[in-house]
């Protein structure tokens, strides 16, 4: 592939929506950075991509670890083009119940990781004069819900982290945006089904349903769908500061 092709960065890249993104990013011709923290679901993902890929195995959360994957991302290909911040977390717990540590693991992951590698994806990208950066958020940055306090925060952050920096940068080249998705058909909406299951005994079919009815078209959004909004923002020179709804019709803005 050639060495102008662009080259996208993208987090929580060994399953779910993070590997459907490197399948659509990798297909429209980037070159892809992968990083997670499994580095065997990493080189799946790698594995299965039709253009050229290197995985940096790494816990975002791990003080100088974004330092760490853009330094090598660099070296491998000489910029970073497209950040595309998608590793994040869900928890669930009433508020009164939800510990210290709770809360500092959801903002570590869904608000201050996404935080660092913007901050270490800029500077570059302002001196080329082009990016994008696209945070995956959630329905939930725009709404309140119950018993999800502290991931709901931790996604109303990001998105206002979003818009602002969107503003920052507007003369820039640089578009900033969030993809807000309702529930997805991922393994990380299997394992809140799991922990509903668990502490409410619930049957499991019940609350799969019950997630998929959340979403107006009454079915969990694919992560085909999320990655077709990412490409949209990289597509989209005018699109910026926004925090675009992939979940059904749930949220009218």
């Amino acid at each position: 592939m050639s060495e102008e092709s662009p080259v996208a960065l993208i987090t929580g890249a060994g399953r779910g929506i993070g590997a459907a993104i490197a399948q659509s990013l990798s297909a429209s011709g980037h070159r892809v950075v992968l990083t997670a923290r499994s580095t065997e679901e990493l080189e799946a993902v790698a594995a299965s991509l039709p253009g050229e890929a290197i995985c940096i195995a790494a816990d975002l959360t791990d003080s100088g670890a974004v330092d760490r994957v853009f330094a090598a991302a660099e070296d491998a290909f000489g910029r970073i083009d497209v950040l595309v911040a998608n590793a994040g977390a869900a928890m669930s717990a009433p508020v009164h119940k939800t510990t210290d540590a709770d809360w500092a693991r959801m903002l570590d992951l869904n608000l201050t990781a996404p935080f660092r590698c913007i901050r270490r994806a800029v500077p570059g990208m302002k001196e080329r004069g082009y990016g994008r950066i696209v945070v995956i958020a959630s329905a939930a940055a725009k709404r309140g819900e119950p018993l999800i306090a502290a991931y709901t925060a931790s996604k109303h952050g990001v998105l206002g982290l979003v818009r602002s920096v969107a503003a920052e940068l507007a003369q820039t080249g640089i578009t900033v945006n969030a993809i807000c998705p309702g529930y997805v058909d991922t393994p990380m909406t299997d394992g809140s089904i799991a922990n509903v299951v668990a502490h409410t005994g619930r049957d499991a079919a019940a609350v799969r349903a019950y997630f998929a009815n959340q979403q107006p078209t009454g079915r969990l959004i694919t992560v085909a769908e999320v990655a077709t909004a990412v490409q949209f923002c990289l597509d989209s020179p005018s699109v910026s500061g926004q925090g675009i709804e992939v979940d059904g019709g749930a949220v009218q803005s």
